[in-house]
This record gives structure tokens, C-alpha cells and sequence, in this order.
């Protein structure tokens, strides 16, 4: 009997111990002593496309706003030279409009041959009214004077009345004959203006048909410019001249705008070291550095909310006519943001923002005590220790708390 007490007393000291034991472990904090300087690469992985840095834009030919359909048309990506042609128009409306404008030049130049011969009858006619009242008037006048023994009172007395009817009907026929030339100058400059309106029409008719036809302006590869609907142009579309039918980049000055998700973009800043290659090529590899990044983040589409900063590299020409690089084409990059031989570096987790500071927590005799460090390069989920450590410093990353919790 006391044997078997003294066995389960026995079972139950070894049960509280390895109780005690199993505690103290599951307490214990998370470390990571930090040995020795060793290699560190942060790099972030993003895609884009090939773009050219500047491109000639270019657009329906023609007067502003008239319009004409595409009948034929390079294909998207096709490689084009100086002066060959890109794209032809045909214009229907404009030949109509050419037609009716020679017809109503014919039209006006025939109502202003009319209005020039009324001109010239009305003048005709008051002439000979004005002749024969000067006639008149002047019989009127020598009877006017004559004495009463070389006629008779009564035809002296009528001719006297003539005389003052004559002046009248003379000054009258003056003033319609000076009337008429101005109201006949006035429309006649009415019908020259019509002309000049009408002539004006048919020379940008003419002008439009005359640009018809679409050239480079100089050597690259034709991109189409897709519509609001995200449609290239197609032979039988309808323009308006003016509008950008397609680009001309530049092949000799190349880049790429690449997308780097927000959480990942720390550090990036012009001169960080790219890696490019297109997609599905890896051995077509080139290295460059970043040239531009953008001033913040933001969404690339309504239907992901996540933001991603847009950033861009220049691509090595050598590279690019080497492999036979086009705009367009979708590439996959590795920035990278540090690459050293030999540093200190601490996982994330460890640290901790404290103010303008940045700290982590050390074991030190069993003691956990917070020191303050400074950072180099920062990456997604490992960052470059400049100051404040050193090899043989046990780093926690877990304390008690975080760890029970």
C-alpha cells in the first residue's frame, strides 16, 4: 500500500516538472543571433510594356473637321520608311461638295451677268430720257425769252411753264440715274461676295480631295491609336481630319513603364539597378537603371483597388537592335534594390517604428532590452542594417507576449 502511494506521489512530481518544462518553452522568446556579415539581394519582380520616349503622332489629312472614310491602311506594328504611305482616305461628301460648289459659281456668275445688263438698260434708258428732256428744255428756254411781237402771250406764257416741268423732270431723271448706279454697284458687290464665298468652298473641296493620302514622316513602326472603345481603326471607319489615326515612335530612345505594387515599392528610386527581358525570353537579357518614378500611387483599373506606382527604365539601345525590340511588347523586370557581399540584415518582423527611430529587441543575459539601429536598403520582407548591430547580437523576433498571444 505505501509502495503503491509512494509510486503515484512519484508520477506526479515528473508530471508537474515536465509541466513546469513544457511552459518554460512554449514562453520562450524567438531569436536570431546574428553570426556574420553574409550576401544580401532585395529585389522586386514587375512587368510593363515597351514604349517609345517620343513618338510622331499621325493624323487624318485634310481641312479641320471635314470628313472621309479609311480605305486602306498599314498593319498595327507594320515597319514603314520616310514618305511611304501609311494610310488612304476616299472622301464622297467632298466630291459632292466640290460639284455643288462649280455648280453654284456657274449659277452666281450668270445672276451677275444679268445684274450687270439690267445695270446698263436702266443707265440706256435714263440717257435717252435725260436727251430728249435737255432737248425740250432748251426749245422751252428760247421761246421763254422771246419778245411779245415774235409771238404770241399765251404760247410765251406756256413755254414758261414748260421751262419749270422741264428742270424738274431733268433734275428727277438725274437723281434716278444716280440712284440706280449706286443701288446697281451695291448688288453687283453683293453677287462679287457670293463668289468669293462660293470660290472659297470649292477650293477647300479641292483641297480636300487633294489630301487623300497619309506618309511617314520618317522611318519607324505604324501603332495604331485604339478608340474610347478600344478599337484600332478598320478599313470603311469613318474620321474626321484631324484626329490621330495612328503613332511613329521613336525607335532609338526605348523605355519601360513598369507597375510595382505599392507594398513592394520601397526604395525605388532613380538610379536603382533594372533587369529586363521580354516575357518569355529570359535569355534576352538587359541591364539598366530606373530614369523616372512616379510621385504616387495609384489604382491601374477600376475593378482592382490595389495602387501600384509606375515607374520607368530607359532600355539599352545596343539591346533592343540586337533582339529586335518593338514598342508594344510586354517585358518582366527585377528591380533590384541592394546587392551586397557582406552585411547585416534583420527580418522585418523584428523591427519596430518607435517615433523617427527604428529599434529592435536584443536577448542580453536573459534580459530583453531594446536597441535603436539604423536602415539601409528596405525590402518586402528583409532590410539592410548600417548601424547598431553587430555579429554575435541575438535578435529577437517573438517576445513572450507575442508569442502566447
Amino acid at each position: 500500500m505505501n509502495r503503491q502511494l509512494r509510486l503515484r506521489a512519484g508520477f506526479l512530481m515528473v508530471a508537474m516538472v515536465l509541466a513546469g518544462c513544457g511552459h518554460d518553452v512554449a514562453d520562450a522568446p524567438v531569436t536570431l543571433t546574428m553570426r556574420r556579415s553574409a550576401p544580401l539581394v532585395i529585389a522586386v519582380d514587375a512587368q510593363g510594356t515597351l514604349k517609345a520616349t517620343s513618338s510622331t503622332p499621325l493624323m487624318v489629312p485634310g481641312p479641320m473637321w471635314s470628313q472621309r472614310q479609311l480605305a486602306a491602311v498599314v498593319d498595327d506594328g507594320g515597319r514603314v520608311k520616310k514618305g511611304d504611305v501609311v494610310a488612304r482616305f476616299t472622301a464622297a461628301q467632298s466630291k459632292q461638295d466640290l460639284t455643288q460648289a462649280m455648280l453654284d459659281l456657274a449659277r452666281n456668275k450668270l445672276a451677275r451677268e444679268g445684274k450687270q445688263a439690267d445695270l446698263v438698260e436702266t443707265r440706256g434708258k435714263l440717257g435717252v430720257d435725260l436727251a430728249e428732256v435737255a432737248s425740250q428744255l432748251a426749245i422751252a428756254e428760247r421761246y421763254a425769252h422771246a419778245t411779245i411781237e415774235a409771238v404770241a402771250r399765251n404760247q410765251i406764257l406756256d413755254a414758261v411753264q414748260d421751262q419749270h416741268y422741264l428742270n424738274t423732270k431733268q433734275g428727277i431723271l438725274e437723281w434716278r440715274k444716280d440712284q440706280s448706279g449706286r443701288r446697281g454697284g451695291a448688288e453687283l458687290s453683293v453677287v462679287d461676295a457670293k463668289q468669293a464665298t462660293l470660290a472659297l468652298k470649292a477650293t477647300q473641296a479641292r483641297d480636300n480631295l487633294d489630301a487623300l493620302v497619309l506618309r511617314a514622316p520618317h522611318d519607324g513602326i505604324v501603332m495604331l491609336k485604339a478608340d474610347w472603345t478600344g478599337q484600332k481603326p478598320q478599313v470603311g471607319a469613318s474620321f474626321y481630319a484631324g484626329s490621330t489615326l495612328a503613332d511613329l515612335p521613336d525607335l532609338d530612345h526605348l523605355e519601360v513603364e513598369l507597375q510595382v505594387p505599392q507594398v513592394e515599392a520601397q526604395g525605388i528610386h532613380p538610379g536603382v539597378t533594372v533587369e529586363l527581358h521580354p516575357l518569355g525570353e529570359p535569355q534576352q537579357q538587359a541591364r539598366t537603371t530606373v530614369s523616372w518614378v512616379a510621385a504616387a500611387s495609384s489604382p491601374i483599373s477600376r475593378q482592382n483597388p490595389v495602387k501600384y506606382l509606375a515607374i520607368k527604365a530607359t532600355v539599352p539601345m545596343a539591346e533592343a537592335r540586337k533582339y529586335g525590340w518593338l514598342p508594344g511588347m510586354q517585358f518582366a523586370a527585377r528591380i533590384v534594390l541592394a546587392d551586397a557581399k557582406s552585411v547585416l540584415s534583420v527580418p522585418n518582423i523584428a523591427l519596430d517604428d518607435h517615433g523617427q527611430s527604428v529599434r529592435v529587441r536584443l536577448e542580453k543575459g536573459g534580459r530583453i532590452v531594446w536597441q535603436e539601429i539604423s536602415l539601409g536598403v528596405r525590402g518586402a520582407a528583409r532590410s539592410e542594417v548600417t548601424r547598431g548591430l553587430v555579429a554575435g547580437d541575438r535578435v529577437v523576433l517573438v517576445a513572450n507576449k507575442e508569442k502566447s498571444s
